[in-house]
Parts: structure tokens; sequence; C-alpha cells
């Protein structure tokens, strides 16, 4: 699996046929270019610059990744991942891409990641992982401000049925998932 195109809020980002770009050691199962993506996350007033903020906080966190620190040929250090599966590299490498990189848990089970808004320590509470049966897997954080956030990702007919009713914008994102799928 390729991180290639994501929607956030009623905004579909990246490019069917990006350009190849040259990706910093360690980032891995990405290719992601959207011009329009860099000017709502730079521009703090945009309408959707907090979802996608969210959103890759949700990618950031939501995983089982453990990290290794690794050197180039050359012997420059990067932080790899190890990952559960294709689709989890993905996921959080695309977040890292973007602007919310995971970098590791401490020794007090805090998950660090340095985002758009400096580093950031979320407190890992619980970890549900990802089975066959619940198709979907949910952490707890902690975040830095004191909030408890629960973070779920998953099979999008298994997340689509624990929605609440009369979501205002999931015909729009059933369509942004339907054209993926093709």
């Amino acid at each position: 699996m390729e991180f290639k195109r994501f929607s956030a809020g009623q905004f579909e980002y990246g490019k069917d046929d990006p350009k190849p770009i040259e990706y910093p050691p360690g980032i891995t199962n990405v290719n992601f270019e959207d011009a329009q993506f860099e000017e709502h996350i730079r521009d703090r007033n945009h309408e959707n610059n907090e979802n996608l903020k969210r959103f890759h906080e949700a990618l950031g966190l939501c995983h089982t990744i453990i990290t290794d620190n690794k050197k180039t040929k050359e012997g420059q250090e990067y932080l790899a991942y190890n990952a559960s599966s294709p689709d989890e590299l993905a996921l959080v490498n695309g977040a890292r891409h973007l602007g919310f990189f995971f970098k590791e848990r401490d020794e007090d089970n805090n998950m660090v990641c340095d985002t758009w808004d400096g580093v950031r320590k979320y407190k890992l509470l619980n970890l549900l992982e990802f089975d066959s049966t619940r198709k979907r897997m949910t952490v707890v954080v902690r975040t830095p401000e004191g909030k408890i956030l629960v973070i779920c990702k998953g099979a999008d007919s298994i997340i689509e049925k624990r929605l609440r009713a009369g979501q205002q914008h999931l015909k729009r994102t059933q369509g942004f998932l339907d054209a993926y799928a093709k």
C-alpha cells in the first residue's frame, strides 16, 4: 500500500499520478504530492486547517509502530518504522511526511511526536489492537492539554456503522472512498 490520497473535512488531497519524489531515509510507502494541502496546512485560518491537523494526529497516534534507529550507507542516522502491516506503515509514514512525525514511545509510555506545533507528548492510556473480528483498532491517549482523546481506525464498512446519524459530510466522504477504490 502507498499513501497517495486522502480526504479531510470537505476537501480531497493528493494526485492520481504524482511526480516521483526523493523521500528522506526512513519514509517508505508514500507517494504524495499536493500544493493545495501545503496551502491549507500552513494557513492557520483556513477552514480545513484544524481538520487536517486532527486527521494526521489520528494517523500518527493510532498504530502499533515500533521505531528503529538505522544508518544509511553514508553513515547518516535516520528513524525507520517497523509495522505490523504495509497499510499501517503507509499511514504513519504519510502522517510523518505531511508534518506529524511519530518519533518514539518513551519510558513513561508517552507517544512523542514532532508536529506543526512543535514536539508534543501524548500519554498512551490504552490500545485495542486490530483484529479480524473487530476490523478496527483504537487508542486512548491524554493530550498535552490534558484532554482524553479516543481514536479509532479501520474498515470503512465497520467505522461507518458507528458514526452518529446525520453526519453532514458522510455522502461526500463516501464519494471520495468510492473514487479511491477505483
